[in-house]
């Protein structure tokens, strides 16, 4: 994967450009649906960091939760078999690579779920069927379908939760997330979302999330792509490969200070012309900031703090780099500043004053040294 460098630009640049790129400098004013959009994927295990994450760049209050509720966000199983919020068109093009697997015709899960491949059709338009009047949690959903001889044996993976079960569910595109009822995420229809149009062909989701990946995230290595698309979604090395030679005349090749990265043609003046940003963000664990490129990125994530930030601390950002964690407990808010240079100490008091106003407390601010 050798390339001759076009252009070249330091990774202060470019993390000055993903960072106005990820509205985080300068933070954006755009609903939900489009942060979501411009992030790609939004990691959703945890909903107040997810809510956070998308705050943090913009968005109103509640705003998330009413684009799940309307339909303009779906949540979906993706990106290392977790759940994450994505627009209908960006679910669309990464199940599709997802789907390519086709982990259900596995020998070990069609012996474990007692479902061969050629059932799938019928399992599918079943579990369709059962959600066809309201959405339902998982375990009423297993209620339903567990009444027909063909899935009473699957009782007990219902009654364990289903889990693993639904994932290809999820990535065939007949089932999303639906709002929660009772604290308990429910099911519901895809195809009922007025903005979903079905998975599209492999060979045009595969090109698209290439560029959809750069564009949030580059300049960005070829490594960088297999562990997104590769680790994330097992779309396979040899895909992956395809999809990114054909590209070659919409991309365009950057020397990052001797790292030979991609981005797309596009993005090649705002990105060579980008001013490294002095601004300090204090974003979510597993923001999709670090999550995007990977908590092994030295040049997001310094090896020392690779660790933390891998257990979900919360990053702090300076000029897009992670510095320190920093953590909440009731009105404190506590920054622990880990790194060589000086704490910005005005920066992260402003910083601070913006997380007040997010979560609606003033703030104690506590700087570690």
């Amino acid at each position: 994967m050798g390339a001759t460098t076009e252009i070249s630009c330091t990774w202060d640049q470019a993390l000055a450009w993903r960072m106005t790129r990820q509205l985080l400098d300068p933070v954006g004013s755009m609903a939900a649906s489009d942060i979501v959009r411009r992030l790609g994927a939004v990691l959703s295990v945890d909903e107040p960091a997810a809510e956070l994450a998308v705050r943090t760049r913009g968005a109103d209050s509640g705003g998330l939760h009413q684009a799940v509720a309307d339909g303009t966000v779906i949540q979906s199983f993706l990106f290392r078999g977790a759940l994450h919020y994505l627009t209908p068109d960006d679910g669309a093009m990464y199940l599709a690579l997802r789907a390519a697997g086709r982990q259900w015709e596995l020998p070990s899960w069609v012996e474990h779920y007692g479902l061969a491949a050629e059932a799938w059709p019928a399992f599918r338009a079943a579990v369709r069927d059962a959600l066809d009047d309201a959405p339902l949690t998982v375990t009423e959903l297993g209620e339903v379908l567990t009444v027909q001889p063909a899935y009473r044996h699957l009782r007990p993976v219902f009654e364990a939760g289903a889990g693993t079960l639904i994932k290809p569910l999820s990535w065939l595109g007949d089932i999303s997330f639906g709002p929660r009822r009772d604290g308990r995420l429910t099911l519901r229809r895809l195809d009922r979302n007025a903005a979903w149009h079905g998975l599209p062909d492999l060979d045009e989701a595969g090109p698209l999330a290439v560029t959809s990946y750069l564009g949030a995230y580059g300049p960005a290595t070829v490594d960088h792509l297999h562990y997104w698309l590769g680790e994330g979604l097992s779309a396979g090395r040899k895909r992956i490969n395809g999809w990114f030679a054909g590209l070659a005349q919409q991309l365009v090749a950057v020397d990052v200070d001797g790292t030979v990265a991609f981005a797309r043609r596009e993005d090649a003046e705002p990105l060579t012309s980008a001013v490294p940003s002095d601004e300090v963000r204090l974003v979510p664990g597993h923001d999709q900031w670090v999550m995007g490129p990977g908590t092994k990125d030295a040049h997001v994530i310094p090896v020392a703090l690779r660790e933390a930030i891998t257990r979900k601390a919360n990053p702090v950002l300076h000029g897009g780099v992670v510095r320190g964690t920093w953590t909440r407990r009731d009105q404190l808010l506590a920054v622990s500043w880990q790194s060589d240079r000086p704490a910005p100490i005005s920066s992260i008091e402003r910083e601070a004053r913006r997380l007040s106003e997010l979560v609606g407390h003033d703030l104690e601010l506590r700087v570690d040294r």
